[in-house]
């Protein structure tokens, strides 16, 4: 066991007087340094504590980049060469003060049931497969994990890799591509992350311990209690028991951050009951459908900044008060929408449209809005495979054999309804599907793409208070919200919700200063020197 030893939990060091230590090692070939976050469990926080990380080593002068070598995630974000990863190390790319890059996340698996996911090798989608086949592939994915890993140590300081799950399920050890493998591969010290809020953290910090083989056990060099809610002085002795014990110091006790508004990378995090957490009376209420296959959910977090009630929903009956219907979008079009019918859910999107709701459809929410999907090639459900949708715009879907992904800039025109103003409005988003719609109505956006020409996007009912797009992050621009949301309030004798200012760049801030203040940041330091490989 190693010697005990006790964090001065809470300090606030800094990288003063190690540029030299740190620099040295991405010069002359030498690769950079690592520090890799993991859990003891999935949702303990090691997505936004990777994150922080990156944000905190980019203020102290080092050049950073976020790296987890499988995310199973249906949330994901689009690179400027329009390869695709998980959202997550997008915000932690950001974090870090870099562009995106598919080699932060080189697999990423997006279910599409219970036992199968699309897997996406490098930034291309390359076919779905079963859990039991996938498990089976490590030594053809191994090599794409450590060139990925190998190319980011080349280029940049340090690297802050992220584990998935836990490190420490026999099942899926012997497969293990991404916790530590990737840590003995690299060398990697490891602080291992529990959640307090849970409970039981002090039991889930040994045992993972416990269950680790010495080699993986001796690269742990650090333990966080993450997601505190109030003094941590009371927590005494609690930490130094865990350090007592285990052998290994406490890091620190991590605060539960409250209204952190960063994109969530797992479905889990969304409510189902329909009753929202933050229902403002008076206020526009807007209905997503919490679909099984959900994807991209992020793109409705404007809504919330914007004083909107949103409820994501499972029941027909959810969507009785609802001033808005949205249908988000999905890695399963087809199946999602036969979910909706089983519980009377597509019926009630329409009933909501007759009484006056304004009804939205992201990507494969668009899809379903019109009055066909079909799937020559199988790639949204099996081959052949068909089923009718909504009905609410006059259009039709087939699903191609490749999927398109791409950054595009988009204007949204003026119309009737939603699209009601005295401008048409601009704004920034992306794409990633493998359905064509054909729409025999008026597009209600122009898109392009880098280099491409500009294209129609979308479709609307004539009334126009129903409307269809493939542009996720439609809502993110202010311009365009305020047009969207502020026509539906109105249609209701709302008053139109007024988008607060909202900074990416300021919320990582927070973060990291809450992070920072809250380990010990020397001790930190310490053990990505030991990274160098």
């Amino acid at each position: 066991m190693k010697p005990v030893t006790w964090a001065r939990w809470g300090s606030a060091a800094t990288a003063e007087g190690r540029a030299v230590t740190l620099e040295g090692r991405a010069d002359g070939g030498h690769r950079s340094a690592t520090l890799m976050v993991q859990g003891t469990s999935s949702s303990v926080g090691k997505s936004v504590l990777t994150a922080a990380l990156c944000r905190i080593f980019s203020q102290d002068g080092y050049s950073v980049a976020p790296f987890k070598a499988q995310n199973m995630s249906n949330n994901s974000w689009v690179t400027p060469e329009g390869g695709e990863l998980g959202r997550a190390q997008a915000v932690q790319a950001a974090a870090a003060g870099v562009e995106v890059s598919t080699d932060m996340n080189p697999v990423l698996l997006k279910p599409e049931s219970d036992s199968r996911s699309q897997v996406v090798l490098d930034g291309r989608a390359e076919g779905s497969v079963s859990a039991r086949d996938y498990y089976r592939s490590k030594q053809r994915l191994w090599p794409h994990v450590t060139g990925a890993l190998d190319r980011l140590r080349a280029c940049h300081d340090v690297v802050i890799m992220e584990g998935a799950g836990s490190p420490a399920e026999p099942n899926l050890r012997a497969n293990d591509i991404v916790n530590m493998s990737v840590a003995l591969y690299a060398r990697s010290p490891v602080i291992l992350v529990g959640d307090i809020d849970r409970g039981g953290v002090f039991a889930s910090l040994l045992g993972t311990l416990e269950l680790l083989d010495a080699e993986e056990r001796d690269l742990v060099g650090g333990l966080v209690i993450n997601r505190f809610r109030g003094d941590p002085a009371i927590l005494d002795p609690l930490p130094r028991m865990i350090a007592e014990r285990t052998g290994v110091p406490v890091v620190g006790v991590a605060p539960m951050i409250r209204d952190l508004r960063l994109p969530d990378e797992d479905a889990a995090t969304l409510g189902g009951s329909g009753d929202s957490s933050s229902s403002i009376d008076g206020s526009l209420r807007a209905a997503v459908v919490r679909l099984p296959h959900i994807s991209n959910f992020d793109d409705f977090d404007p809504l919330t900044r914007c004083g909107v009630t949103v409820d994501f929903v499972t029941s027909a009956r959810q969507m009785d008060k609802s001033h808005m219907v949205i249908l988000p979008g999905t890695k399963s079009a087809i199946a999602d929408l036969r979910w909706m019918k089983s519980g009377g859910m597509d019926e009630a999107v329409k009933a909501a449209s007759e009484r006056g709701a304004a009804i939205l459809g992201i990507c494969g929410g668009f899809q379903m809005l019109g009055t066909l999907l079909e799937d020559p090639h199988g790639s949204d459900s099996w081959k052949g495979d068909w089923e009718e949708g909504l009905g609410l715009l006059d259009c039709s879907t087939t699903f191609a054999a490749h999927k398109r992904t791409r950054r595009v800039d988009f204007r949204l025109h003026r119309g009737v309804g939603l699209l009601d103003g005295d401008a048409p409005v601009s704004g920034a988003g992306y794409e990633i599907h493998t359905g064509v719609t054909t729409t025999n109505g008026d597009h209600p956006l122009t898109l392009r793409g880098d280099g491409d020409a500009a294209e129609g996007d979308g479709g609307i009912s004539r009334s126009g208070w129903t409307l269809g797009t493939y542009v996720h992050g439609l809502l993110d621009s202010p311009e365009v919200a305020g047009k969207i949301i502020g026509n539906a309030a109105r249609r209701h004798g709302l008053p139109a919700p007024s988008a607060p200012s909202f900074s990416l760049e300021a919320e990582l801030d927070r973060l990291a200063d809450a992070v920072r203040g809250s380990l010990d940041m020397e001790l930190v330091y310490s053990l990505v020197d030991r990274g160098g490989g």
